[in-house]
């Protein structure tokens, strides 16, 4: 099949198949004689599990590890338990400094005033010029910061 009709199978985009391509996560596809992509079986499969494995969040750099060993038939299931269990504790920092930004977000718009005054400590922590002691306006207002989540 065409590189359409790929794209049309598994949901992957034409300009991701080349991609993947370029990057070597797929190998390249066989050429007809007029040199356009023939995609076969094989192909169509890995298209599919890596747009599955892209819905999970895995970077290009994680599927190919994940590719490898699911290419390869011997593998200790245990190597793709470690690759997902790193992906988990990835997702999950990334969680966490979200839900320290959307509380921080969310205090700040709560100390705003939100009338026709120009004073706004939302602008004001973004700028780092906040001035402790004018109402509504607190450099201190963050809950948590980000370096807190590196830690």
């Amino acid at each position: 099949m065409n590189i359409g009709q790929a794209s049309r199978a598994t949901g992957v985009s034409t300009k991701m198949i080349r991609y993947y391509e370029s990057v070597g996560l797929i190998r390249p596809a066989d050429r007809t004689d007029s040199n356009y992509r023939d995609f076969g079986d094989r192909d169509i499969n890995e298209l599919q599990f890596i747009r599955r494995a892209r819905n999970l969040g895995f970077s290009v750099g994680e599927i190919g590890q994940l590719l490898a060993l699911w290419r390869d038939r011997g593998r200790p299931s245990r190597e793709v338990k470690a690759v997902a269990e790193k992906h988990v504790a990835d997702l999950d920092a990334r969680i966490a400094e979200m839900k320290s930004m959307a509380d921080t977000l969310r205090h700040l718009a709560h100390c705003c005033a939100g009338d026709e005054r120009p004073d706004c400590p939302i602008l004001s922590d973004l700028s780092g010029t906040g001035t402790p002691g004018r109402q509504g306006a607190d450099t201190n207002l963050r809950p948590r910061t980000t370096a807190a989540i590196d830690r």
